[in-house]
């Protein structure tokens, strides 16, 4: 039977091509799925500004001991008084400290990563006039800056101006401003702490051997010895914790579009093998078994699924190199992560497109195999398959994992519902594709009548048509359901949490105004500054960390190797906001439901009700801090929250120091009654260099262009997934039509005209779309109500109605297109013509 398939393939090119298209297209974007996945665990950012020290020593920042391994938002700094320790270890040649700071120039505004002199070695950077800094007040600039030696420069250093002489002019990759050592050390605002610590080796040292005399020489401290491609870790820690987002992005991207792939060859293939019932029902009349015809199915399909699957290992990787360029160009994930994918992608994907191909081969194969050689050449031109138990079943099965999923979307906080509703999609998928032909056949049925009486014969036909061939009517009909439910279900998702993410900011926002610098950030006395102004009725320190409360089972050194497994304390994690007492009430919508915020003052937290159930005020509540710090501090008050975005408050005073750069990243100030807060505004930033003062409009369009960043990533894959199942739409529909000819010949033959064809098949269309769009609508609402309830508390999704009416547009216009198009390639010859081929 594999001699035949080989022999026969030549004369099936167009059912076969349509499959050969779904498969290729659908193995490439699961290949480069799987090389995201693989970066997302590899993490790998290569060195730039350390690149020149072998061996890099920074803060670890992983939580060990978590069942989930969290990692800490805030760089987690080290120990100054480190670097000597590890100059003594064999192997070191030399030590490098590095601290970054931001530094703006007033002149032209341009932002500036400020550090020590001693680390320039680390770039490496080379000194091409004048000097080093030698002392307060001089700095060393890059020559891309356009200055010389000599010449004085201000800068907007810790929210203040600061004069410096430029001592020297360094060249190499990059802009930056280097201090001397102490200096730098103070503009840093860490007394005591580094970022990160440059190893040099003594020549003819092995790096790995050295690596590990200085692991053992850190054990028990909460720092991390890098080497190679983890050392860029050490530059930008954010790729330990964004990095690591792109593992779940990659899985559900690569879900959807596996599940996609999987009906869509599933769909053409068997609308390919449908094609050939006459030549399979010979087959069984001349005696071949149900094997050999399986055999022959699978043999035609998995020789196709090789070549497909072969050449799409080639653009896999390529596509995600694409697709991680992208997210790091809109901000989803940082632009040093590097694409680090070998064969296992290639691999799995190549094994998904295959088995994918197999179990729709197999499915296709089904019908046709089990058929009596007595009734095979009248099945050929009667169709009589009916609903095997088994689909039925399996149906009804995805359904009811569809609704466990939506009860869990219902129940989950809003941030987190969407990841409970994207694999309900797919589910929901699933069981209405395998229910596909009930579906199609109420439609078919609701839409007789009225098809048929503004249509007329042409309606007649194609409904008639579509309820004598209802396994055809549904293959075709899957594909718009795909394309449509997808397009409806993932706009609106994005839609409804980007609008209650919206809602959460409204409500709590209660200033008027907000005081930021461009010197990255104010100092906290600014707070008190502001408050004294004449027309400032209240004002804040608003900066934003995230923490968790410490479980007593991690109680002991705060230091660990790798995640303690599922059976590990999962500490509660929460956002934290450092506020002013003072301003907190007057600024925000935060309430105290027990104790009071005025109290808010040194080691103390108001902690949300959710997480506040096991103490009482007046308690020490155990911490971990944004840069892994521990912290005891007294509870002095509870707040009420919207689950899925707990906030704890803390004095900004006490979370500074555990921040990135110790500076109020904004203020926030409520204006009085009867003051103009655009007077007020221009009276805030008189005499005080690089401050900027927002108002509500422009702080809600700043929030609105942030949701547009992370709505960008929602948008991509919803391009990538939907195009993918748009062009199986097409694909399907040009094949549906293709198996046409003779019955197109016959009708042409008894006296229709080819516009008569095509208003039958148009009317076709019309009904294929409204199946399809019946099913996907079925699709996006057991998604969306389930979500929306979670999110916004109410069934219906946020979004325009346009993306509604975009939808029905565009998939009716494609299955009109990819129908009419090829009808009329039909249609070109003479009624009478021979051949039977597409």
């Amino acid at each position: 039977m594999i001699g035949i398939a080989l022999r026969t393939l030549r004369f099936h090119r167009g059912g076969l091509a349509a499959s050969f298209v779904g498969m290729f297209l659908g193995a490439a974007i699961v290949i480069g799925c799987g090389g995201l996945l693989e970066s997302g665990i590899h993490r790998a950012a290569p060195p730039q500004r350390l690149g020149a020290a072998p061996i890099v020593v920074s803060g670890d920042q992983r939580y060990h001991g978590t069942a989930s391994d969290e990692v800490f938002s805030e760089r987690v700094p080290v120990d100054a008084g480190l670097a000597g320790e590890l100059a003594s270890v064999p192997g070191v040649a030399g030590v490098a400290a590095d601290v970054s700071f931001p530094v703006t120039l007033t002149r032209g505004g341009r932002r500036l990563a400020g550090h020590g002199w001693s680390s320039a070695r680390l770039a490496p950077y080379t000194l091409v006039k004048g000097t080093a800094p030698s002392g307060e007040g001089e700095v060393v600039l890059s020559d891309r800056l356009g200055v010389r030696v000599g010449e004085t420069v201000e800068a907007l250093v810790r929210g203040g101006v600061e004069r410096y002489r430029v001592s020297g002019i360094v060249g190499g990759a990059g802009d930056g401003a280097f201090l001397a050592d102490a200096e730098a050390l103070r503009a840093a605002g860490r007394p005591g702490k580094v970022d990160s610590i440059g190893l040099f080796t003594a020549p003819g040292a092995d790096t790995t051997k050295v690596a590990r005399d200085v692991g053992r020489a850190v054990a028990g401290r909460q720092v991390s010895v890098l080497t190679g491609d983890e050392r860029g870790l050490a530059e930008n820690p954010d790729v330990m914790s964004e990095g690591e987002d792109l593992i779940p992005l990659a899985a559900a991207f690569g879900g959807l579009s596996a599940m996609v792939t999987v009906f869509v060859v599933a769909a053409t293939l068997g609308l390919s093998i449908r094609r050939r019932r006459p030549q399979t029902a010979l087959l069984r009349a001349v005696g071949a078994t149900p094997g050999q015809i399986r055999r022959l199915i699978v043999g035609e399909t998995m020789l196709m699924a090789v070549a497909a699957t072969g050449l799409a290992c080639l653009p896999g990787p390529h596509v995600g190199r694409w697709l991680l360029a992208a997210f790091a160009e809109a901000g989803v994930v940082p632009d040093t992560l590097a694409y680090r994918a070998g064969v296992v992608p290639v691999i799995a994907g190549t094994c998904t497109a295959l088995l994918t191909a197999l179990g729709a081969a197999f499915v296709a194969a089904h019908a046709a195999a089990r058929t009596r050689p007595v009734e095979a050449l009248a099945d050929a031109s009667r169709e009589t398959h009916r609903f095997s138990r088994f689909r039925i079943v399996l149906g009804l099965a995805f359904l009811a994992g569809g609704a466990a999923l939506a009860w869990g979307t219902a129940k989950s906080d809003g941030p987190d519902a969407a990841g409970v509703a994207t694999p309900a999609a797919m589910v929901w998928t699933a069981g209405f594709a395998l229910l596909g032909p009930v579906l199609a056949t109420a439609v078919t049925a609701a839409l007789r009548r009225p098809l048929r009486a503004a249509t007329g014969c042409a309606g007649f036909l194609a409904t008639e048509n579509a309820r004598a061939r209802t396994s055809r009517l549904t293959g075709a009909v899957l594909p718009v359901m795909l394309a449509a439910g997808l397009a409806l279900a993932l706009t609106y998702m994005q839609t409804t949490q980007t609008e209650g993410a919206r809602e959460v900011f409204r409500d709590g926002l209660r200033a008027d105004l907000a005081v930021t610098s461009r010197a990255g950030g104010l100092p906290l006395d600014a707070v008190d500054r502001i408050a004294r102004r004449p027309g400032v009725a209240a004002a804040s320190a608003q900066v934003t960390s995230t923490g968790y409360i410490e479980p007593a089972e991690l109680a002991g050194p705060p230091v660990g190797d790798g995640d303690a497994g599922e059976g590990a304390p999962k500490p509660p994690g929460m956002a934290l906001l450092g506020v002013t007492a003072s301003g907190v009430t007057g600024t925000t919508a935060f309430r105290a439901t027990s104790g009071s915020l005025d109290a808010l003052d040194g080691a103390s937290v108001a902690l949300p009700e959710r997480f506040a159930a096991p103490y009482r005020i007046g308690d020490t509540v155990p911490m971990r801090l944004g840069d892994g710090s521990r912290a005891a501090l007294r509870l002095v008050a509870t707040v009420r929250t919207r689950p899925g975005y707990e906030t704890a408050l803390l004095p900004a005073a006490t979370l500074l120091p555990h921040t990135g750069t110790g500076l109020v990243p904004q203020i926030m100030v409520a204006v009085r009654p009867g003051t103009d807060p655009a007077r007020l505004a221009g009276t805030l930033t008189r005499g005080e260099p690089g401050l900027r003062v927002a108002d509500r409009a422009a702080l809600s369009a700043l929030r609105a262009d942030q949701d547009r960043t992370q709505a960008w990533m929602s948008w991509l894959v919803l391009a990538v997934v939907v195009g993918y199942a748009a062009i199986a739409l097409v694909n399907a529909q040009i094949l549906a039509v293709g198996e046409r000819r003779r019955q197109f010949r016959l009708l042409r033959l008894v006296g229709a005209a080819r516009r008569q064809v095509l208003r039958m098949m148009a009317v076709e269309a019309v009904l294929v779309t409204a199946a399809g769009l019946a099913a996907g609508a079925l699709v996006a609402a057991a998604t969306l109500v389930p979500l929306s309830l979670s999110v916004l508390d109410m069934p219906v999704p946020h979004g325009s109605p346009w993306i509604l009416g975009t939808v029905i547009a565009a998939a009716l216009a494609l299955t009109l297109a990819a129908t009419l198009l090829p009808t009329l390639a039909l249609l070109r010859g003479r009624p009478g013509a021979t051949g039977d081929r597409f």
